[in-house]
């Protein structure tokens, strides 16, 4: 399940200074409250949060190869990288330079020589106001009963992954999830006990997804709504099934259910190659279609779509 930031995690602080000393100091001052890393130059500086996202970034201004300013603004460019935090080190002296990396997308500077006390007390302020920024935007994209992501999140993954299939030519499926007779279970136990459910079924959902990069999102009321990257139409009819018997295997008693005397769900599955726009675009419309299917024929079951 999506847990509440970690509090106590120790946050990491990239370095990006060409002169050793300088960075040296930096260090000195910095390393027994944080997780430091240190590159010389802007393009190493990009490799390195390429591979790990800092949560803040002190960068130097006057680099060689590929100066602070770049560095800066191609960060900013990139959508997963411009809410990291920048604090320019400059000697520079005069408004104009400093008002221009503002501009650029920098929250604050640092002056050359280090006052020690200065640095370590801007890097805190700006790393807490990062972390409560974080914990805003999490809770923005996470359901409220559930705490599974909600259907803001999912209809942005939802379009990130169609520009990604689309790209690189790769199969896409979603899975449109419904808890069969709800209604019924809430008029049957109430409606505190069926809130109790649908967190024990967004769990279970959560939990029965294999790979990190599929996403399961609670879409409203009782249903659930999975994306699935890289998926054909067989793997996503596979994991469908594994997710309805994940529910059944619950073995939550529903006595109002003409179907089962568990709990059941139907699932309607739709996957498109990523080289149709048009059948990436509508796999939304098609999954719902199909689950629609499902409950028309007797619920408890999985139906693909069929075009």
């Amino acid at each position: 399940m999506l847990d509440d930031l970690d509090l106590g995690r120790r946050q990491n602080v990239l370095i990006v200074e060409d002169v050793k000393l300088n960075a040296q100091i930096l260090v000195n001052a910095l390393q027994d409250e944080y997780d430091l890393r240190v590159a010389s130059n802007g393009v190493e500086a990009r490799a390195m949060v390429r591979e790990q996202l800092p949560d803040l970034i002190l960068l130097d201004i006057v680099m060689p190869e590929m100066d602070g300013y770049a560095v800066c603004a191609a960060l900013q460019a990139d959508h997963n990288t411009r809410d990291i935090p920048i604090l320019f080190l400059t000697a520079l002296e005069g408004d104009k330079n400093e008002a221009y990396g503002i501009e650029l997308g920098a929250m604050d500077y640092i002056r050359k020589p280090f006052n020690v006390p200065i640095v370590k007390a801007k890097i805190r302020n700006h790393l807490e106001l990062k972390r409560y920024k974080d914990i805003l935007k999490r809770d923005s994209r996470i359901d409220g009963l559930t705490r599974i992501p909600n259907r803001r999140r999912f209809d942005e993954a939802y379009s990130e992954e169609v520009s990604r299939a689309l790209r690189n030519k790769t199969p896409l499926a979603v899975l449109m999830i419904d808890l069969d007779l709800f209604k019924a279970y809430n008029d049957t136990y109430g409606h505190l006990q069926g809130d109790d459910v649908l967190k024990l079924v967004a769990r279970t959902l959560y939990n029965t997804l294999q790979r990190p990069g599929d996403l399961i999102a609670r879409w409203g009321g009782e249903e659930f709504v999975a994306l699935l990257p890289q998926t054909a139409l067989n793997g996503a009819w596979q994991v469908a099934e594994r997710l309805r018997l994940a529910i059944y295997d619950l073995q939550i008693p529903h006595e109002a259910s003409p179907i089962d005397r568990y709990l059941t769900i139907s699932v309607g599955v739709a996957s498109a190659d990523g080289s149709d726009r048009s059948a990436c675009e509508e796999l939304l419309q098609r999954a719902d279609e199909a689950v629609y299917c499902a409950k028309k024929r007797g619920r408890n079951t999985t139906v693909v779509y069929e075009s």
